[in-house]
């Protein structure tokens, strides 16, 4: 078997590979991992036939949607999964076969609904139901202690002791236990009574993930990130950067129109020389009577440099094919001392 962890921060994903056919699965990939799995599959000669998730991720984008477009990879979820993307539902018991590995599904509530931990002959990928000296929490949506507790005592800790455990998530640099070293030491384990443990978890006073909306809402509906929006937008459009502007504006030989798509509160407060001013919400419905020259050469600002990005990617598919956004923002450019006009000028 071809075993590769790829960490992202706290967040582990696992390449496995059948060593004789090549063919492969990847759990848990992270969004921003996509070109790196995609290069150690094809170092290891790994043909990726599933992307499997062990649960809904609530604290991290997950790359399941991405890859299963990008390589036509069948996307694996517990049947309780709110995805619609989906190609293959599984349940407790059964396997993927992946040539000539098996993998079982346990169905392992109680961080989520969906949860699944996935067995292999010598190890167990535990997703958020067993970590490293801990357990997934049960305070984010659809979970439940009750059902936790019921997973880690009745199935998961059932497996055998020598069992090694590759969790989804480990924030202190370590890669793998055993289910013999988490009875012993997880503290969490300790509490083998139900009600015992249903009240540690309950008491538990953990800080919501940063991204917990945006997170639940693109991995369960398949939608896209911001940084994705982001990021699409900007492999479209050349940009230019702070000192290039400052010195055509300071030699006078400017070519550009600047165009801030800030609301009209900041634009009065002070703007960078000469700006023209139409705001983001109504760039669509104004630009043809405001700008009729779609051969004009546009550059594109806001306050951070990300607005203007797709501010300056709607003007490219409006036809506005030399529309260009600034390389930062308003807020660099005066942090930088560059010249203003308006209020912020004095």
């Amino acid at each position: 078997m071809l075993f590769e962890q790829v960490r992202s921060g706290g967040c582990l994903s696992y390449l496995i590979g059948c060593e004789d056919t090549r063919a492969g699965m990847l759990v848990d990939p992270a969004l921003d991992q996509v070109d790196r799995y995609l290069a150690l599959a094809s170092e290891r000669g790994i043909r990726i036939h599933y992307v499997v998730e062990t649960h809904t991720h609530a604290d991290h984008f997950s790359a399941a949607r991405e890859l299963g477009r990008t390589i036509g990879a069948r996307i694996v979820m517990h049947r309780m999964s709110a995805a619609p993307f989906v190609d293959v539902r599984v349940d407790d018991g059964e396997s993927l076969i992946c040539g000539r590995l098996r993998m079982r599904v346990l169905h392992t509530p109680g961080h989520t609904e969906d949860s699944t931990c996935l067995v292999l002959d010598d190890r167990v990928l535990t997703g958020d139901t067993l970590l490293i000296g801990a357990t997934g929490r049960t305070d984010l949506p659809t979970g439940d202690p009750e059902a936790l507790h019921e997973s880690l005592f009745g199935k998961l800790l059932r497996l055998d002791d020598a069992t090694q455990v590759f969790p989804a998530h480990d924030y202190k640099g370590r890669t793998s236990t055993t289910i013999g070293a988490e009875k012993a030491a997880n503290p969490r384990l300790q509490r083998k009574e139900r009600a015992a443990f249903v009240e540690l978890m309950r008491g538990l006073d953990l800080a919501m993930p940063e991204h917990l909306s945006e997170a639940l809402r693109t991995n369960r509906s398949g939608g896209k990130t911001v940084s994705q929006l982001m990021a699409e937008a900007a492999r479209g459009l050349p940009f230019m950067g702070l000192e290039e502007l400052r010195e055509r504006l300071e030699h006078g030989r400017c070519d550009l129109l600047l165009l801030d798509v800030r609301e009209r509160d900041q634009f009065e407060k002070g703007h960078l020389p000469g700006a023209r001013h139409i705001p983001r919400g109504q760039l669509e419905l104004r630009v043809d009577k405001e700008l009729p020259d779609p051969t004009l050469r546009i550059l594109v600002y806001c306050q951070f440099g990300k607005i203007s990005t797709l501010a300056a990617a709607t003007l490219r598919t409006m036809g506005y094919m030399r529309a260009v956004a600034l390389d930062g923002g308003f807020d660099a450019w005066t942090k930088a001392g560059y010249p203003l006009d308006g209020g912020a000028s004095a």
